[in-house]
């Protein structure tokens, strides 16, 4: 029997217990200059603050003493001399850093804090070397040892080397005229389109014309019961996108197989029903349409990964592959609940989750693109009492697993299908609400909120604007003559049927 592999343990290798034949990285006349001249000015401790934490220093008492500055400094009690010695008294640490003699010979070290930032950010570049010689002396020890499996140790390694960069990736204030400039420019691409759209359009208009489209670097969560359509309706956008718009966008599917998606597509594309494209007892004129209509999706700047339990960390290498070698502009993930981010420690599974939305917020500003997350909702949707159509409607408070969804978001949407709860008709308009889906807009940061009325489409798993179905509904299907090839021949249409939809002269019209 396979031997279980042991239990992870959280404690972390201490670097100076490591034997490697070298000093570690260090800079400790440096680590002496920073506390000197943060006692000789008091109001120094802001330039460092957020690049230097206790463990940035390689010396144990080096680490005391700027942590008894950091308490002081929280407290906006005064940094001097004095008052450090007697922070590390109450602290009973006084004499384990070298007594008051040692902070007096800091102070006399220095003559200013002239040179501090630079110093600190040395430091901390020492700091970020020991944790990478650490990090990775661990999961050397740990790959010599056969009882681990390798698919979990890569994500542990993973997932300590993205906790090391994370900690130490600041960003500095930028002046207000380069973000002008930017700014301007975005407006002005904005211009140039007349519809006046600044963002990645969706094809369905009603949204579109709210959101102007969805907006770089915005995390946009989009949330429904189970059987309301949330994939339905992301590959209806996807297809809008890159078939449509020929907007590069990727599809993560961490619940359908790409096969299974991509037959998703084709039943939406094809508008031909999905029981069929599983069984493919398709009609004569059905694999006609199916030919004919399948070539939109060729060539389309559409990717798709399938991968399955896939961690945040393996997300954002991929994804940020996707964006620099195949320009993609928008990423879809299905659904965010199924993500995991192995490699790192947490007491609850909302914790996990609130550090997944977290790192897709982060990733979706990194790389300049919105990202969309579909998303569960709990059970209190079902459990609402109420009459009329507004009786069953989501709200942020049913988001599943974490508020911090919530939170990190800017934009939140639910798909409501009232007719799935058998409301057929609005008690307010006396609107039909068969086949009505409603995308309500219950957060935008930098807009509106609103309800949004799209037609959904069951047997075809397609949403689409209400004018395009009402144009559809207008045509007659009919087939086009009995004598149409057999799967195996040749599906081209006659030349004389002219497809009434059609943008291009010459291009036919498929009956279905």
């Amino acid at each position: 029997m396979e031997k279980k592999a042991p239990k992870r343990q959280n404690k972390k290798t201490d670097i100076r217990e490591i034997d490697f034949g070298r000093v570690p990285p260090q800079a400790l006349e440096l680590e002496e200059s920073v506390l000197g001249a943060l006692m000789i000015e008091t109001s120094s401790f802001p330039k460092v603050a957020e690049i230097l934490t206790p463990d940035s220093f390689y010396k144990d008492a080096h680490q005391k003493i700027y942590k008894a500055i950091m308490d002081l400094s929280v407290k906006e009690n005064p940094v001097d001399l004095y008052t450090v010695t007697e922070q590390l008294r109450k602290n009973e640490q006084l004499e384990e850093v070298g007594g008051p003699y040692y902070l007096a010979t800091l102070t006399a070290k220095v003559a200013s804090g002239a040179h501090l930032e630079y110093h600190a950010k040395i430091v901390a570049q020492k700091y970020v070397a020991r944790e990478l010689i650490r990090v990775s002396t661990d999961i050397q020890s740990k790959a010599f040892d056969e009882k681990y499996d390798i698919e979990d140790l890569l994500q542990e390694a993973e997932g300590q080397v993205f906790e090391v960069s994370q900690r130490n990736m600041k960003k500095d204030v930028t002046q207000i005229d380069p973000v002008i400039t930017e700014a301007l420019k975005r407006l002005q691409e904005a211009a140039k389109q007349k519809e006046g759209y600044s963002g990645i359009r969706t094809g369905f208009h009603a949204l579109d014309k709210i959101t102007s489209g969805w907006q770089r670097s915005d995390l946009i969560i989009i949330a429904a019961r189970p059987a309301m359509g949330k994939t339905a309706f992301v590959l209806s956008m996807a297809k809008n996108m890159a078939v449509d718009y020929k907007t590069p966008c990727a599809v993560f599917s961490l619940e359908m197989s790409n096969v299974q998606l991509v037959n998703r597509l084709i039943v939406n594309v094809c508008q031909i029903p999905g029981d069929k494209i599983k069984s493919g007892q398709l009609e004569k004129h059905e694999w006609q349409q199916l030919d004919y209509k399948i070539k939109d999706l060729e060539g389309a700047p559409l990717y798709i990964d399938d991968t399955p339990s896939l961690s945040v960390l393996e997300f954002r290498t991929k994804a940020r592959r996707l964006v620099n070698e195949h320009k993609v502009q928008c990423i879809i993930i299905d659904y965010l609940q199924l993500m995991n981010a192995q490699g790192m420690s947490f007491f609850s599974r909302e914790q996990e989750v609130s550090t997944i939305s977290r790192s897709l917020k982060g990733l979706a500003k990194e790389l300049d693109i919105p990202i969309i997350a579909l998303s569960q909702l709990n059970r209190g949707v079902e459990g609402r009492s109420g009459q009329g159509a507004d009786a069953k409607k989501p709200q942020l408070s049913d988001l599943r697993e974490s508020g911090a969804i919530e939170q990190d978001a800017d934009m939140v949407c639910f798909i409501h299908r009232p007719e799935y709860y058998k409301i057929f008709e609005d008690p307010n308009t006396h609107k039909d609400l068969h086949g009505v889906a409603q995308i309500i807009i219950a957060k935008h940061r930098n807009g509106a909120t609103a309800d949004v009325d799209l037609r959904f489409k069951s047997d075809y798993a397609r949403f689409m604007n209400e004018e395009d179905d009402n144009e559809e509904s207008g045509y007659i299907s009919s087939r086009v003559n009995n004598s149409i090839p057999t799967p195996t021949g040749d599906y081209s249409l006659p030349k004389e049927v002219v497809d009434p939809l059609a943008s291009q002269p010459g291009d036919v019209f498929v009956p279905f």
